[in-house]
């Protein structure tokens, strides 16, 4: 996110449960929310049970918000069986005074799935009330549809306030979390299509792969999550790793795959001082080739300008990043780095000599060191051409992190809200 991209927009988000509960939901609400908030937003979540959870995230209970409040539990007993009591209707009123005051002053208010789930129908009826008097603004953001799922539809009755859920409310923008999801809302409410943007939930790289922070720091500062392929090189720079092979492999691979990234991890080799000429020749060669920028020396990524050391565990989180190991050298006593890619899963490009086919068996993609690295280019490029994982794995990086999604679809859209009188 661009830090104030929207600096005085004002926020809410509801729902029963906020984090750390586990949900999808909640997820979703931890990720929008922190976000939204590096973003500049002021955000305010609102929910019936948990915890604050970020210290730029404002954050409220409302005990009678959670599906599983005492009270909240007698009235769904007697709405499953078609009564609308004074409990029902108490409970309403005391939702309204509690968060009449909350949302009067927000420029957008997200609703995640109360306007179209049962689980609070008081909540629901309190949040009608309040858009029909136009207190804020509300998004709609809906998960699942009690008028749609056969364990819901017999706890569902006609009238007010079940219609409720399966009525559209007038000035309410509507999200649905995919295509199909979208489909059976408009089908409910008796909506276009059109009139419901489909947002996806999200990923978070760095969380879900565990990645140390600064393996994290390197990729977001040397733009790797960008890289299409990362190819990862994980060794000290000596002259028999090749290291030449793979640079040359990278600006050919550009034809390709302009935006192809070569990182190397290892620093000059210890036991001969050849070896930072040689590194100086490799980064000369890098800028003949027009590569500089896709060619990563990790050991210069020190903090000002100091050697960077890495330990055993950040190198093997640039294992979970990469998309494939290129390992050109001439000579090798056995090939480790072989045997981590194949734990990591991560596709073998290596040089064909005796310990790397000992190595890797026939399970490698091989190539001739002293050959056409032109050729293992346009080998490369095919495989990833037909390889489903890797091109899922780049979906997965281009549109579906949080960042991306909240960048590109939530913060615009929020905007619009906020924007419409």
């Amino acid at each position: 996110m661009e830090p104030g991209a929207s600096r005085t927009l004002r926020l809410a988000m509801l729902h029963y449960t906020a984090p750390p509960i586990v949900g999808g939901v909640e997820s979703t609400i931890y990720h929008h929310a922190r976000l939204l908030a590096e973003a500049g937003c002021r955000v305010l979540v609102v929910s019936g049970r948990g915890e604050s959870f970020h210290p730029m995230v404002s954050f409220r209970t409302v005990p009678e918000m959670d599906s599983r409040h005492p009270e909240v539990l007698e009235a769904g007993k007697e709405l499953a069986k078609g009564e609308v009591t004074e409990r029902f209707t108490g409970l309403r009123d005391r939702l309204i005074e509690s968060l009449r005051p909350l949302l009067s002053g927000v420029d957008v208010c997200i609703v995640h799935n109360v306007t179209t789930l049962h689980k609070n129908i008081a909540l629901t009826a309190a949040l009608k009330w309040m858009s029909d008097e136009r207190v804020a603004r509300f998004l709609s953001w809906s998960h699942d549809f009690a008028w749609r799922d056969p364990l819901y539809t017999g706890d569902l009755h006609h009238g007010y306030p079940w219609n409720v859920l399966r009525s559209p409310w007038s000035g309410v923008r509507y999200v649905a979390v995919s295509a199909h999801r979208r489909k059976t809302m408009a089908d409910l409410l008796g909506i276009p299509e059109s009139e419901i943007r489909v947002i996806h939930p999200g990923v978070e790289i760095s969380q879900f792969l565990k990645l140390a922070p600064l393996t994290w720091d390197l990729a977001e500062t040397l733009g790797l999550l960008g890289a299409d392929p990362l190819m990862l090189l994980p060794s000290r720079i000596t002259r028999r790793k090749n290291i030449e092979f793979a640079v040359r492999v990278t600006a050919e691979l550009q034809r390709h795959k302009p935006d192809a990234t070569l990182v190397v991890t290892g620093p000059p080799g210890p036991h001969n001082p050849a070896n930072v000429r040689y590194l100086k020749e490799l980064k000369e060669l890098c800028a003949r080739l027009g590569v500089s920028e896709r060619v990563c020396f990790l050991h210069e990524q020190g903090e000002g300008g100091a050697p960077l050391h890495l330990s055993d565990e950040v190198v093997a989180d640039f294992y979970q990043l990469a998309d494939l190991l290129l390992f050109p050298s001439f000579r090798e006593g056995f090939g480790i780095p072989v045997l981590e890619a194949g734990l990591a899963r991560v596709p073998i490009f290596a040089a064909d000599i005796p310990p790397l086919r000992e190595s890797a068996g026939d399970l490698a993609h091989f190539f001739d060191p002293h050959g056409d690295p032109g050729q293992a280019a346009v080998s490369i490029a095919g495989f990833l051409e037909g390889d489903p994982r890797y091109r899922l794995r780049r979906r997965v990086l281009e549109q579906f992190t949080w960042s991306a999604v909240v960048k590109c679809h939530v913060l615009p859209l929020l905007q619009e809200v906020s924007a419409h009188e």
